[in-house]
C-alpha cells in the first residue's frame, strides 16, 4: 500500500494524488511510489485521461533536500535513473494527462508536472527550478522538458537564476495552459480530463506518441512515425466505429468502445 501517492479513479478519470504534509517534498519513497502510480493508471483501462494533483495548497515544492544532502557521488549516481523515472513516470502513461498545480511547483515538483501533457495553475502557483541555487541543476528531467516546453533562452533564465516565476508569466511564456482560481484547479483539470473518458483511447494515445515521439527525432522520422500509427489504427475497432458513424449519422457521434 502506497503511504504517500494514491491512484483514485472515478467516472473514467484517474487523479494521482500526491500528499506528504506540509509541502509533499519528493523523497524517494515517493518517487517510486509516483511510478507505480502511473503504471498503474496506464494499465487500469476503465481510467481514460488522469489529472496529477498535489492538494488544494501546494502541488510539490521539491525534492526532499535533507535526504538528498546525505547522498554521495556514487549513491546519486546509482540513484539519478530511478530519480528521473520516478519525477516523469507521468509521461509514459499513454492517456491524456494535466497537472492541476497550486502553490508551490519547484524543482522535483515543476519536473513532475512538466511530464503532463497539460497544466493548469491557480493565480496563487509559483513555479521555478532552483537548483542552481543548491549547486546542482534539475536532475528529473527539468533542463531537457523545460527547454521543449518554452525555449531554451526562457529555460535557462529560469534555470541559471532559479527565480520563481508567477501564474500569469508562467501563462505568457507558455509554461502552464490555464489560469483559474486556486479553487477551481482540480475542477478545471477535470473539466479537460472528462473530455476523453468516451474518446476513441487508442487514436489518443497514438496521437500521443506521435507528438511525442516526433519530436525527439527530425522531420523525416516523425512523419514515418506518424505514418505508422496513423495505418495502425485501421486494425482498431474504433476506427471501424468511428468512420461508419460519420458517414451514417455525421460527426461528432460515434460511441467508441476503447478497442
Amino acid at each position: 500500500m502506497a503511504e504517500f501517492v494514491t491512484l483514485e479513479v472515478q467516472d473514467g478519470i484517474g487523479t494521482i494524488r500526491l500528499a506528504r504534509p506540509p509541502m509533499n517534498a519528493l523523497n524517494r519513497q515517493m518517487q517510486d511510489e509516483i511510478g507505480a502510480a502511473a503504471q498503474a493508471a496506464t494499465d487500469d483501462r476503465s481510467v481514460r485521461a488522469v489529472i496529477v494533483y498535489g492538494g488544494e495548497k501546494v502541488f510539490a515544492a521539491g525534492a526532499d533536500i535533507k535526504e538528498m544532502a546525505q547522498m554521495s557521488f556514487g549513491q546519486m549516481t546509482d540513484a539519478i535513473g530511478s530519480l528521473q523515472a520516478g519525477l516523469g513516470a507521468v509521461a509514459s502513461i499513454p492517456k491524456p494527462t494535466v497537472a492541476a498545480i497550486t502553490g508551490y511547483a519547484l524543482g522535483g515538483g515543476l519536473e513532475v508536472a512538466l511530464s503532463a501533457d497539460r497544466r493548469i495553475a491557480g493565480d496563487n502557483a509559483k513555479l521555478g527550478v532552483p537548483e542552481t541555487t543548491l549547486g546542482v541543476i534539475p536532475g528529473g528531467g527539468g533542463t531537457q522538458r523545460l527547454a521543449r516546453l518554452i525555449g531554451p533562452s526562457r529555460a535557462k533564465d529560469m534555470i541559471f537564476t532559479g527565480r520563481f516565476v508567477g501564474a500569469e508569466e508562467a501563462l505568457r511564456i507558455g509554461l502552464v495552459d490555464e489560469v483559474v482560481a486556486p479553487d477551481e484547479v482540480y475542477n478545471a483539470a477535470r473539466a479537460w480530463a472528462s473530455q476523453f473518458t468516451t474518446g476513441a483511447a487508442r487514436a489518443l494515445a497514438a496521437a500521443k506518441a506521435a507528438v511525442d515521439e516526433g519530436l525527439d527525432t527530425d522531420l523525416v522520422t516523425g512523419l514515418k512515425i506518424e505514418a505508422h500509427l496513423f495505418a495502425a489504427l485501421f486494425a482498431t475497432e474504433d476506427r471501424t466505429i468511428g468512420m461508419t458513424s460519420f458517414v451514417e449519422n455525421g460527426p461528432g457521434k460515434a460511441e467508441f468502445t476503447g478497442d
